[in-house]
């Protein structure tokens, strides 16, 4: 194992951070595989789970079972993990801007392609090769002027020539549930059966320029872009898995899911073994666009009649909201039927506010299709 530390540029002198990555695998390995864990900070199943990862991962590089480099960066956000106001974490948004942690990487597929049209040719991995190391250049040309921006740069570089990215989340009280594309799908679904996912809810652009799609959206949009005159491999696919709900912090939990994820490694072929057998999916893949963000007309205590991973029907009832002064009490519906996957942890609930999230079969939604 190798570690390696990030330093990330300093907002004020005496506050600097860093960023650590540990890097296993053979000198010369074959593939790269990136896992990351709380870019939310205060999601932290994940870390845990990284934290088991990491004691597995150095086991398996000594029996030298490892084939292909796996990075793992445990702690993926410094800056929001510092960020607690009053005994209460506040790691999705970064207070200085307000910009949501897991939105706005650097988006480089013009400035890629640009460089490399010239040089495409009719060996993809030649192409694929290409793309990389133009990718790599562009990010190190890069210079970040706050904090946010230094952070966002440091990860990307770590990953942008990952075959596979995992980044690991959760939400407020849920079942596990995952995103990732269309195109990559396939690749993902033997995860989706080993993790146990309820949800697998799949877009190519959500809107937002997230961490997972700053890598698969720029080789799909230069696949789109040079695809009638040079083959153009998907160099890199990623997944956002959401390991239920904040709360859910558990030694056997977080172990459970570790082996779920080195079981999945195993049958990608990034380590030696026999494989297990691919469990049954628990729910099919739906479209992102098909998920239901659940409102409430109006604001009061909210008192759930549902719970995460329960099927709902058209028009079931999923809360209701109780209004402790007039006592009136407003049920609150879902429209279409779905799997009800996740749920606020509040329980105040303000007029217009998002309740719940039910996967729907039927896309209806565009645009931007992600939470704030």
């Amino acid at each position: 194992m190798r570690h390696q530390i990030h330093d990330l540029l300093a907002p004020l002198p005496g506050t600097a951070r860093q960023i650590h990555s540990f890097h296993f695998g053979p000198d010369k390995a074959k593939g790269k595989i990136y896992i990351q864990s709380s870019l939310h900070a205060d999601e932290l199943p994940g870390m845990l789970v990284a934290w088991h990862l990491k004691q597995r991962l150095t086991e398996l590089e000594a029996a030298g079972r490892l084939i292909s480099e796996i990075v793992l960066v445990p702690v993926a956000n410094p800056v929001g993990l510092e960020q607690v106001l009053m005994d209460v974490p506040l790691g999705r948004y970064e207070l200085e801007s307000g910009q949501n942690f897991n939105r706005w990487f650097v988006d480089l597929s013009e400035e890629i392609g640009n460089e490399v049209e010239s040089q495409l040719g009719d060996d993809p991995q030649r192409n694929l090769e290409l793309i990389r190391t133009s990718l790599r250049n562009a990010l190190d040309r890069h210079t970040a002027t706050t904090q946010l921006q230094s952070q966002r740069l440091t990860l990307q570089r770590l990953a942008c020539d990952a075959d596979m990215v995992l980044d690991l989340h959760c939400d407020f009280e849920s079942v596990v549930h995952l995103y990732t594309t269309p195109e990559a799908w396939p690749q993902v679904e033997p995860l989706a059966r080993y993790i146990e996912s309820r949800a697998s809810l799949l877009a190519t652009d959500s809107g937002g320029q997230s961490f997972d799609e700053c890598f698969t959206l720029l080789w799909w949009q230069l696949k789109e872009r040079f695809g009638e005159h040079f083959e153009i491999p998907l160099g890199s696919f990623s997944v956002t898995v959401e390991l239920r709900g904040q709360g859910d912090v558990s030694h056997p939990v977080a172990s459970r899911d570790c082996q779920a994820l080195l079981d999945y490694l195993t049958h990608f072929g990034a380590i030696a073994g026999a494989s297990k057998p691919l469990p049954e999916l628990p729910f099919p893949a739906t479209p992102l666009a098909g998920v239901e963000p659940v409102t409430t007309p109006v604001g009061g205590l909210l008192v759930y009649t549902a719970t995460p991973g329960q099927h709902l029907e058209a028009g079931q009832q999923i809360a209701e909201i109780i209004d402790p002064i007039h006592d009136r009490v407003t049920p609150v519906h879902c429209t279409a039927s779905g799997l009800l996957y996740a749920r606020s942890l509040r329980r105040m609930a303000t007029a217009g506010m998002v309740i719940a999230h039910v996967a729907g079969a039927e896309a209806y939604r565009s645009g931007y299709l992600l939470s704030p």
